[in-house]
């Protein structure tokens, strides 16, 4: 395996590890996003035994030790498994997440105090700002959050439209289709009466780039597939009539 990098918005790197036992013959995507700024921010960390293919991969663009923020749009392996291991690379670091997941899970399971980010809090990188959304069970987890990039108009959108295969880092082709197909094999998805206001809400603030935790990351019309995936859980979520 190996860990490809793209600069995917100004001085936004898409990390990607490409790993075809999963979903064969497609294959699936591993991707964890660095902001090269005055405090570096990685979001996702990968596995923890993904954690020598992509230090090496942040190392080409930051030095590891510079590393000011490490966060995630939830708590599972993919998303988090090797936070220990950036944070003792990484002296100056903090791991920041949403209200939720920090007082569930991370007081505990991270190896230095975590910061708890609130709903629509705003971090200055240096060049960039990052506004933290909380976006609880969409897609899944209740301490899912999304992270929005004010600067470039990136949504880092964590397990949101997933997608098999190894595709382009960045496309303007349609991304909608193929993660509806991944959500038929992978049912991954909570839907829930809030799930499509939700990802509408997202859709409002018209991100110019998707960065997409498995599979290629979108430039475009990002609003209107935020909208589609909205439509599709909507009618997901309808319950049938009672006999």
């Amino acid at each position: 395996m190996e860990t490809r990098i793209d600069e995917i918005a100004p001085d936004i790197y898409r990390l990607s590890t490409w790993v075809d036992e999963i979903a064969p013959p497609a294959g699936f995507t591993f991707n964890q996003f660095l902001v090269r700024d005055e405090q570096p921010f990685l979001f996702h960390t990968g596995m923890r035994a993904l954690f020598p293919l992509v230090s090496e991969a942040v190392s080409r663009i930051v030095p590891l030790a510079d590393l000011r923020w490490i966060a995630f749009a939830h708590i599972e392996a993919d998303e988090c498994g090797a936070m220990n291991q950036f944070l003792a690379a990484a002296p100056g670091a903090e791991v920041a997440h949403g209200m939720t997941g920090v007082m569930v899970s991370l007081n505990d399971q991270a190896d230095r105090p975590p910061v708890a980010w609130a709903d629509g809090q705003v971090v200055d990188l240096g060049a960039h700002r990052v506004r933290h959304i909380d976006t609880p069970h969409v897609p899944h987890c209740w301490d899912a959050g999304a992270l929005y990039d004010e600067t470039t108009g990136t949504l880092f959108c964590g397990d949101l439209l997933t997608h098999a295969g190894r595709g382009s880092p960045l496309t303007d082709s349609d991304i909608l289709g193929p993660a509806l197909e991944a959500e038929q094999m992978f049912r991954a998805m909570s839907m829930a009466p809030s799930t499509a206001a939700t990802l509408r809400a997202l859709a409002e603030l018209k991100p110019a780039t998707l960065a997409l935790m498995h599979g290629s990351s979108l430039r475009g019309d990002c609003a209107a597939t935020l909208e589609g995936l909205a439509s599709f859980c909507e009618r997901e979520c309808v319950l049938p009539s009672a006999p």
